[in-house]
C-alpha cells in the first residue's frame, strides 16, 4: 500500500506519492525520538500538540494527533518491539533497541507527520472485524490525512518512513 516518489528532504529521503514541494521552502521541521515502549505514543501526541501549538497550528491537533499516534504505533508494534533480534522482543524495555523517529515539517500549505522505523516490511492495512481491537489504524490514517504512504530508507540502510500529508488552512 505505499506510493513511491523522488522528493528528498536535507534530514532523510522522502516520498513517493507525495506532491512535488521544495525541500527547502520547509518553513518549520522539528523531530524526536521514540524509545521502544507503548509510552512513547502519549510522548508523541504530546510533542505534536507543543510543535503545532508554536507553529499556530493547534486547531489541526485532533486530527494530526490521531494520525500521529497511528504511525507511532505501528512502528513500534511493529517494527520496534515485535522484531524477534530487539533485546525486549515483546516487552517494553527503557531505552534499549532499535531506533524510531517523528518528524514533523511545514510547509506554507502543507504539514507532514512522518515516522521512520527499522523494518523493510510495508505497512499493511489489517482485516479487523466488527469486535476487533485494533487493525483498523492505517484506514484511520486515510480517513484523518490528505495522502499518505511509505518508502524504504536509501543508501542501503534498512528501514523504512510512512508519512501523512495535512493540507493547511
Amino acid at each position: 500500500m505505499g506510493t513511491k516518489v523522488s522528493t528528498m528532504l536535507d534530514f532523510e529521503p522522502l516520498w513517493q506519492g507525495f506532491p512535488p514541494v521544495d525541500p527547502l521552502a520547509v518553513s518549520g521541521s522539528a523531530s524526536c525520538p521514540l524509545p521502544p515502549r507503548y509510552e512513547s505514543v502519549g510522548g508523541a501526541r504530546k510533542f505534536t500538540r507543543e510543535t503545532l501549538t508554536g507553529w499556530g497550528l493547534e486547531e489541526l491537533f485532533d486530527g494530526v494527533a490521531l494520525v500521529v499516534s497511528e504511525l507511532v504505533t505501528n512502528a513500534l508494534r511493529h517494527a520496534v518491539l515485535a522484531a524477534p533480534d530487539h533485546p525486549g522482543f515483546g516487552t517494553d524495555l527503557p531505552d534499549a533497541g532499535l531506533p524510531a523517529r517523528l518528524h514533523l515539517m511545514r510547509w506554507s500549505s502543507r504539514l507532514v507527520c512522518a515516522v521512520r522505523d527499522p523494518s523493510d516490511a510495508s505497512p499493511e492495512a489489517g482485516e479487523a472485524d466488527f469486535a476487533a481491537e485494533s487493525g483498523r489504524g492505517l484506514y484511520l490514517v486515510d480517513s484523518f490525512s490528505d495522502s499518505w504512504g511509505w518508502h524504504r530508507l536509501s543508501g542501503g540502510r534498512p528501514g523504512k518512513i510512512v508519512w501523512a500529508l495535512f493540507r493547511l488552512p
